[in-house]
């Protein structure tokens, strides 16, 4: 039986059960947090908040979550561990990558090939490492990998972290999310690249895509293997959840349940966000941007436009096990 690795060692495919395909537990800028968190960050009451929204999630049914939080989105794995320790119930699978819309950090800009000081490339040796050796010290494995295809394309940043990206897919076979920009067909952009790249189009989800309700472009997407990523559910200002449903009603309709994930792209705490003002503003603007959003309302919404059980657990049960290997 095919196992996956969590933050609490492996599990096997067939017991991740109902999973949500791109969630983060928490997402912070670790300098401003480092230097000014005391302002707004209680470490204890942010551990706290994050096990009581977890165990909350759990309590729904979902039993898996997916984090492609990486470099560059504050990713702190003995953080992750402490609470998932306390929700015993859920698997939280990680990820190793970079997050980037440009440039690359000066930690990588001015090593590897093509840079000032040449070498080997960085990025896919600590790729690899992440995913055969563990994440640091934590002994925590990453499962799949992450990058970014933003508005601005495949700047010479983005593209290198891509294609790192797609050398640690042909090494390790682990598999891979991108980070879309839906309104741009930015999902084009990279499959074309690992296309290129000989990346297996089937190990792919296109993050993000649900912001689009472009039947065409979504389609185009699926019908070369890939997998989109309807996971941005409760923020209504990039596509209301009405126009969400709708859209996935019509690809279920169509067939394409076995390419499509459900998320909401929520976390626990999330930085850009700090201090309770701001996290206010937030709850006023996206008062459903939430991990239980989609158990709570868009599951009796797909139902209501014509969803089948079967197709909603293909999307929440069969294609993330199949996407991990299962």
């Amino acid at each position: 039986m095919a196992q996956v690795a969590s933050v609490r060692g492996p599990v096997d495919t067939a017991e991740l059960g109902s999973t949500l395909m791109h969630e983060h537990v928490f997402v912070l800028s670790t300098e401003i947090l480092e230097n000014y968190g005391g302002d707004w960050w209680d470490e204890e009451a942010r551990v706290t908040d994050g096990v009581e929204k977890l165990t909350a999630l759990v309590e729904r049914g979902i039993t898996t979550i997916v984090d492609p939080t990486v470099i560059g989105l504050g990713r702190y794995i003995p953080r992750v561990q402490r609470i998932n320790e306390q929700v015993p119930g859920l698997n939280i699978i990680v990820a190793t990558g970079l997050y980037t819309f440009d440039e690359l950090p000066h930690y990588f800009g001015y090593r590897g090939p093509g840079t000032l000081l040449e070498g080997p490339e960085l990025l896919a040796d600590l790729f690899i490492s992440d995913i055969r050796e563990g994440i640091a010290d934590t002994g925590v494995k990453a499962a799949f990998l992450k990058c970014v295809v933003e508005e601005k394309g495949l700047t010479p940043g983005v593209e290198r972290v891509a294609r790192a990206v797609a050398a640690t897919h042909r090494e390790t076979g682990v598999p891979i999310t991108v980070h879309t920009n839906a309104a741009h067909e930015t999902g084009t952009i990279a499959l074309d690249l690992f296309e290129a790249e000989g990346v297996d189009l089937t190990k792919v989800v296109l993050g993000h895509s649900g912001d689009s309700n472009d039947l065409d472009y979504l389609r185009r997407l699926m019908d070369r293997g890939a997998t989109i990523g309807m996971d941005r559910f409760g923020l209504d200002m990039f596509n209301p959840t009405a126009e969400r449903v709708a859209t996935i009603a019509a690809l279920a309709a169509a067939g394409y349940t076995d390419r499509m994930v459900l998320a909401h792209d929520a976390a626990c705490y999330m930085d850009y966000f700090s201090g309770a003002a701001a996290q206010d503003l937030l709850n006023q603007a996206a008062p459903n941007w939430n991990y239980n959003h989609i158990s709570d309302h868009v599951l009796p919404a797909l139902r209501q436009a014509g969803v089948s059980d079967q197709d909603i657990n293909a999307m929440l049960v069969d294609n993330p096990r199949r996407y991990f290997g299962g």
